[in-house]
């Protein structure tokens, strides 16, 4: 069975760093197109981060390209979120998702998922 579960989110002040962990069960994480999610209260869910398999290349917003990295540990089948220079509007709850096969709309876009952990809280505050 698969399962995602995502663990490390936290109250955090402007400017400071984070890091997220979601652990993979039930696959291997390096057969499957892989990202981070954010939702934010009244807000759409969106992309902040993912792992297109066909080529291995992470995949960035504009609004976290430099601030934020992912990264993989094959070994222990989790996947990280990196996230530094944090800024209140990175408020969310954030999401780990996972799928096999990419429909073309990017592995950026949340309807390219089949598999979901349940979210961790990130909140920025001073």
């Amino acid at each position: 069975q698969l399962q995602l579960v995502e663990s490390g989110g936290d109250v955090v002040q402007p400017g400071g760093s984070l890091k997220l962990s979601c652990q993979f069960s039930g696959f291997p994480l390096r057969n499957y197109n892989i990202g981070w999610f954010r939702q934010a209260p009244g807000k759409e869910r969106e992309g902040v981060a993912c792992i297109d398999s066909r080529d291995g290349r992470p995949y960035y917003p504009d609004s976290v390209r430099g601030r934020f990295t992912v990264s993989t540990d094959h070994v222990k089948n989790i996947m990280y979120l990196q996230m530094n220079s944090l800024k209140p509007d990175d408020t969310a709850v954030y999401f780990c998702a996972a799928d096999p096969f990419l429909q073309g709309y990017g592995c950026y876009v949340p309807r390219e998922y089949d598999y979901w952990g349940r979210g961790t809280q990130v909140t920025v505050s001073s």
